[in-house]
Formats: structure tokens, sequence, C-alpha cells
């Protein structure tokens, strides 16, 4: 590396000071700046300013993955290889597709490559841990800061890694040295539980040295509360039975070749569940956070009488139902109404990155509007959600007849011609779900063209959402798909609104809590906090809170855990659908064999306009796109091969 050269210093401090003023931290693009770095400056040279060691950091935060890129051009498989939906492309832009058809290998590193580059993230965060004290212009607080954000890099880089592929190996904090061979240089996969105390200890370490809040411009930089959240998703996911003593057998046999440990527990351990309630707790306990609500108005549609009864019952503090507009304060949370930084629901943010068609809402936007039109959710996702009232959903009568009037509440239209069975839904179905018949505003199109607005869609084989003639692939095989990211604005014949993708949201937190207090059997002490397994009033009090929000009645007394596990597991499937979730409970449940290995429902898109019916007749999608397999081997993806030739004591992981 060359020595930095004195005649360009400041010109090269000034471009930095440039580079920094349109670098986020979190999920957002970054600059590669190794070559500049390399070419320009020594690591000595770095640690001497706060610019240029800022700098550094926001290098080594470049590859974070952009959790808002859901579906086209994703940084992870997770969303897409969900099993609430598949797209209607097999190619790289949309390569979490290849995990539900079973065509991902070790020898595939187009999509989601990630081990490399998350192992470069944590190298860069522990030169600056080593190194940070030798920064000489910047004060005690921010370098504190500084050390929390690589605390916090380095807990949120292994935890993907993780999620991704399960027990990894844990690298040394110092580089190793320059003449170490090969095998000195090859480490053993850490077990899981060793991987979530390292995960853990970086980011207890992040919480100590964070901010609290950041001002606007920093909005996307993490802060203690995006550590604490990150500590709640990780204690949660590793109490899950899956992980926790209850994969059936499956790992018994995986074992570290060094000393015979598991990689996978295969003892069920209790305090994780304690563990997992007071990471929630801490979280909730900060008084940051609170779930988004916008106030009732005069549109906003009659709540069941039986709301009312359940709050009188059991009433929340400083929470109350019946003057919440249910569909807009779940809506406006995702379509870009209210700027991330004015909901106190959102906890840790990407900013938008992605634009057009490769957006979350370019990909189910109508082919009139510009859209791909490219996004199917299946019928299950959509059975999933709840009547208006709280019921399970059923099938009415005659359900494909029309509904017969427009009906309109909290700025949403419900068609005429929409079918009975979609009627009288909870609000999240409607913020969250695209039909058959289902408006799409488009109000941005200020045009002549009165068709590219106020789209009414039809999937029928000859309606108005079938596929461009230049590309034939290019239209909805199920008659659903996602509207939860799209504004009544949103038009690629106009503009899309911008949107911030939250990350951690406090819905989750409340949950994540109720589930696991509903896990934990006796008491459990940690951090000055001591809970209550199966505490009634704790529980409820988070849970109906979700439910509440939603529009739909609380629970008033506490059913069996049997059963109260699953009314959790249920709400978070529709709280969080199409936000990542998903994926990860099905595993962590030991739930994703039987949810993915079934076929695949939706409506009949070969039908015709004049065959209402047989449209609306629930039918197996025979698509090759549609197809499923599920094998133990799924619960990770496969380690590349190419990081397997590069360390001789990695192992791949079951199955693959």
């Amino acid at each position: 590396m060359k020595a930095y050269i004195k005649n360009i210093h400041t010109i090269i401090e000034i471009l930095c000071i440039s580079l920094l003023s349109i670098i986020q931290f979190s999920c957002s693009n970054y600059l590669d700046v190794d070559d500049y770095f390399k070419q320009t400056t020594q690591l000595d040279s770095i640690f001497k300013r706060k610019v240029l060691t800022e700098q550094y950091i926001n290098g080594a935060a470049s590859y974070l993955p952009n959790e808002g890129n859901l579906w086209t051009l994703s940084s992870t498989p997770f969303q897409g290889a969900s099993d609430e939906n598949f797209t209607s492309f097999n190619d790289d832009r949309h390569a979490a597709i290849k995990f539900l058809l079973d065509e991902m290998t070790p020898f595939y590193e187009t999509g989601y490559f990630n081990y490399p580059n998350y192992y470069t993230g944590i190298r860069k965060a522990s030169i600056v841990l080593q190194r940070i004290n030798e920064v000489q212009d910047i004060s005690d607080l921010d370098r504190r800061d500084f050390i929390g954000r690589c605390y916090f890099l380095k807990g949120y880089y292994y935890f993907q890694l993780l999620l991704q592929y399960g027990p990894v190996p844990i690298v040394p904090d110092e580089a190793f040295a320059v003449d170490a061979s090969v095998e000195e240089m090859s480490i053993e996969r850490a077990t899981y539980d060793e991987c979530i105390n390292h995960i853990c200890h970086n980011l207890e370490k992040a919480v100590e040295y964070l901010y609290s809040s950041r001002p606007t411009e920093q909005i996307t930089i993490p802060t203690q509360g995006a550590a604490l959240a990150t500590l709640s998703r990780v204690r949660l996911y590793a109490a899950s039975p899956w992980f926790n003593g209850g994969s059936g057998g499956l790992y018994a046999d995986w074992i570290r070749k060094s000393d015979g440990a598991h990689f996978i527990s295969q003892t069920k351990d209790n305090e994780k569940w304690g563990k997992a309630a007071i990471a929630a707790k801490r979280v909730m306990n900060t008084g940051l956070y609170h779930l988004y609500t916008a106030k009732r108005k005069s549109d906003t549609g009659q709540l069941p009488e039986t709301i009312a009864q359940a709050y009188a019952a059991r009433p929340i503090s400083e929470f109350n139902p019946m003057e919440i507009d249910p569909y807009r304060s779940y809506a406006e949370i995702f379509n870009g109404d209210v700027p991330v930084e004015m909901n106190e629901e959102v906890i840790y943010s990407c900013r938008p990155t992605q634009s057009g068609k490769d957006a979350p809402a370019g990909i189910a936007l109508p082919g009139l509007m510009g859209g791909m039109n490219g996004l199917n959710l299946t019928q299950d996702v959509a059975d999933a959600f709840y009547m208006a009232d709280g019921s399970d959903y059923s099938l009415p009568t005659n359900h494909w007849e029309p509904i017969g009037t427009d009906k309109k509440f909290s700025g949403y239209t419900l068609k005429a011609n929409a079918a009975k069975m979609y009627d009288n839904r909870e609000m999240r179905f409607y913020v969250s779900m695209g039909f058959n018949h289902c408006l799409w505003p488009g109000t941005s199109y200020s045009g002549n063209d009165n068709s590219l607005k106020n789209v009414e869609v039809q999937y029928y084989a000859d309606g108005n959402a079938g596929p461009p003639a230049n590309f034939a692939v290019d239209y909805n095989h199920s008659g659903y798909t996602c509207k939860k990211y799209v504004h009544p604005e949103d038009n690629l014949k106009g503009s899309l609104k911008p949107k911030s993708f939250p990350i951690y949201r406090y819905a989750e937190i409340l949950l994540n809590y109720a589930e696991a207090m509903n896990e934990l059997e006796g008491n459990y002490t940690e951090n000055d906090i001591t809970v209550t397994g199966r505490d009634e009033d704790e529980i409820l009090d988070a849970f109906n809170q979700i439910r509440y929000r939603a529009g739909l009645p609380g629970l008033t007394t506490l059913p069996s855990r049997e059963i109260m596990r699953e009314l959790i597991k249920h709400e978070r499937q529709i709280e969080f659908v199409c936000e990542g979730h998903r994926y990860h409970d099905l595993r962590r449940w030991g739930d994703a064999e039987h949810a993915y290995n079934k076929p695949v429902l939706g409506m009949n898109i070969k039908a015709r306009k004049n065959e209402r019916e047989a449209f609306h007749t629930i039918t197996t999608l025979n698509d090759d796109k549609a197809r499923r397999y599920f094998d133990y081997k799924n619960y990770f993806c496969p380690i590349p091969k190419s990081a397997m030739n590069k360390n001789s004591k990695l192992i791949q992981n079951p199955g693959w």
C-alpha cells in the first residue's frame, strides 16, 4: 500500500467529508471505499482523523443486507423463499425462487452469496475496535458511539450468518499473521449456542455504547433500541423448539469433530425462554416505542361490538381501541404516508434504495400502471386473515358472487364486483392483499389516459392484468398479490412514494414477549428484571395491543399454553405478512416441512371473465413456479463451495 502523499492529504479529507454526507449506516447503498483506501492511505492515517474513521466504519457497514429488497435483487432469500409467495420469474434477479424449487446448490453463488462479505464486515469492525483509541480529533461521546456501531455490526453480521447458514466459525478479533499457514487460518464451526452467546455479547456491548436516539439525518444508524431489538429476536429464535432440543433428533449426529459437541443442542433449556422474555421486556421498558395508531375519522369503518366488550373486561392503559382507525394505523406504517422518524413503532429501518419495477410496490403493481405484475401470494395467506369480527375465515355461501355495491372505509374502496369471499374481512387483509376486482388508485399519474389510474384489476385470463406482448411470464399466477407497500398514489406511469422498510418494529417486540412468556415455566431473573411464565396480565396486555390496533377483539382470559401458542403463531402470520419473518418462524418452530410440502392454492386464473364462478374456485396451481420441495436440509442454506475450499475444517450443512 502506498504511503499517504502529503500534498494531496487535504484534498482526500475533503473528498471523504463529501462522501459522508451521502452515506447512511443501515441497509442503504454504500460506496465501496476499499480500493480508494488501499490506493491512497494507510490504516495508520485513517485512525488519526475522525472523518476518515467514520468513513471506514461506513465501509464496514456496506455489506449489511438491504432487507427492504424483498423480492427483486434481494440481499437475502428470506421473503422470496417464504411459503407466502412466489415470483413469476425464475432468474438471478429473483433468485429466492430457486430455494422453493429445490434448484439451489453450494455451487450457485449468483444469489445471496453473503458468506465472505459478512466476514469482511466483521473484520473491518474489529479493526476499528482495536484502533479507535488512536483517533485524536473526536469527543469521548462520539468515540463511544463509534465503538457501539462496530459492536453492533459484529453482532448483526454474525446473526445474519447464523440465519442463513446455521452455526458458523467465530473468527479471532486479531488478524492472522502474514505467514500463517492455511491450516492455521482454518477454523471449525462454533455450535449454535456458542454463536448465540457471541452475538449477544457484541450486542450487549453495543447497548452499552450506542446513543439512545439519532437526529433525522442519521435515522438509519443503529441506536441502543436497535441493539436491544436485535437481542430480542436473537433470544427468541434461540429459545424456539428447533434450536432448543426439539428438532426430533435430526441433528443428533451433527457434531463437531474436535470435541463431539452437538452443533444444535439436543437438550431443552427452559431458561432460554426466560432470556427471550427479558430481552423483549428491556425494549418495552425503554418507554421509547409504541404501536403506531392513526386517530379515528368520520370515514373509519364500524368496529365490532365485541371490541368494546373485551376492552371493558380487560382495559390497557393509554391504549383505547375505540379511538383508532385500524386500516390507517396499519397501512401508514408501510405505504410511506408517515416518515419513519415520526413513527414511534419503528425501532430500526432501511432507507428506500429501490425504485421502479424493482421496488416492492413495483413488482406487485399491475402492468397497466407500469408494474411487473409478477408477485403471487397464495390462498393460504388470503385465508389466514380473520373476519371483521375476529372470527376465523370460512368460505361463504355463493362466495364467487359480487358484493353488489361499493363499500368505502378509511379511504379504501371495496369494489362492487369484488367477490363475497373478500367481504367483511379484517383491516389488515385490505391493506396487505391485492385480489380480483381490487382497486389500484395510482393517482400520481397525471396524463389524459384515464385507464391508467383507478384500475380495477381483473386477473381473469382475458382480464386487464394479462402479460404484455413482449414479456410472456409477466402476469399474476395465483389471483393474489401484496399491496402492503403500495401507496394509493403509486403508479409507475407517474411515481412511487418513498418508503422506509421497518426492520424492527414494536409489534414484533410485543409478540416476542407474549410468545416467550407463554412458553416459560416458572420464574426467571436477569438484568434486574424478573418474569413469571404464563403471567396472564403480561401476556394479554402485549397480545391484545396487536389485536386492538387491527380492529379485532382482544382476549379476556388466558387460554391453555397450547391454544395460546397457536394464537400467537396465527397473529405473527398475519401481522408480519410479507415482512420476511415467516421464513424464520416456520423453521424455528419446526413447522416448515408441513407448511411447504403441500399443494399451492390460488384462484383459477385460466378462467375467463364470463366464468366468474370458475375463476373464484380454489385451485391447485399446476404451475412450474408454484412447485414446492422442502427437506430437512432446507432449514439452512448451503455454504458456498468457494468458502468450503478456503477452510479445511469447515463442514457442509446437513443434506447439502
